[in-house]
């Protein structure tokens, strides 16, 4: 499965059998765990056999069940942790689509389990997402359309409109995509975020940038500043 297929057929999953994850699965999550923690500074950590995060009153009534493990994303206070934590975690994400796994991005339907994860001074959690084999595959749900979240029209190039388009595939809560990306003279991208009373708005921005980047190819635009 290539980057692009695992961005169609990604949906969130919140019902998983009970297998545990392979050796070689576990491998190829930890490597790509210590290159965007390398890279972003972040201590995401990858907890496994362990399901009581899971078993609690809000994880109930978020449908969630037989997870456990799942994936810590944690790191330093700071402006723009939530849009890193949505960047480099969708990028674990769609690795774990194309290993053969599942995924949920989790805001509050977990409880901290004390021990299982570590955090340095000055860090903090900002979510989990729960990993391993569904119940099944999840189901696709209506997006908007490009015009509601772009500016993308007959004068923008075809890359953009790609990436409008698997920006438009990225998860956010209760389906509400409050993003929107702008096509700038110079081939430069501005992406914005909206307001919700939902929240992780800055999270979803995030996701969405990357699912832009892959879909548009990074070598053919900038991000502006």
């Amino acid at each position: 499965m290539t980057i692009q297929e695992a961005i169609q057929t990604r949906h969130s999953v919140r019902q998983y059998i009970d297998k545990a994850l392979t050796e070689d699965v576990v491998a190829a999550l930890r490597a790509k765990i210590d290159e965007v923690n390398a890279k972003s500074g972040l201590h995401i950590q990858l907890i496994l056999n362990e399901p009581k995060s899971f078993q609690c009153a809000m994880a109930k009534y978020g449908h969630f069940s037989g997870v456990n493990s799942y994936l810590v994303m944690a790191g330093k206070k700071s402006e723009d942790l939530d849009e890193k934590v949505g960047y480099y975690g969708e990028q674990l994400v769609l690795l774990a689509q194309m290993l053969g796994l599942n995924t949920c991005w989790v805001g509050v339907s977990y409880s901290k389990i004390p021990n299982t994860y570590v955090l340095d001074e000055g860090e903090k959690i900002v979510c989990y997402i729960s990993l391993g084999y569904g119940a099944n595959q999840g189901n696709s749900h209506k997006t908007k359309s490009v015009k509601d979240v772009s500016n993308a029209s007959d004068a923008t190039p075809k890359w953009f409109l790609d990436g409008v388009n698997a920006a438009l595939l990225a998860p956010t809560a209760v389906n509400q995509q409050k993003f929107f990306f702008e096509y700038l003279a110079g081939d430069k991208v501005s992406a914005q975020r909206g307001v919700s009373l939902v929240g992780y708005t800055r999270i979803e921005l995030g996701i969405g940038e990357y699912h832009f980047e892959v879909g548009a190819g990074k070598e053919n635009f900038d991000w502006a500043e």
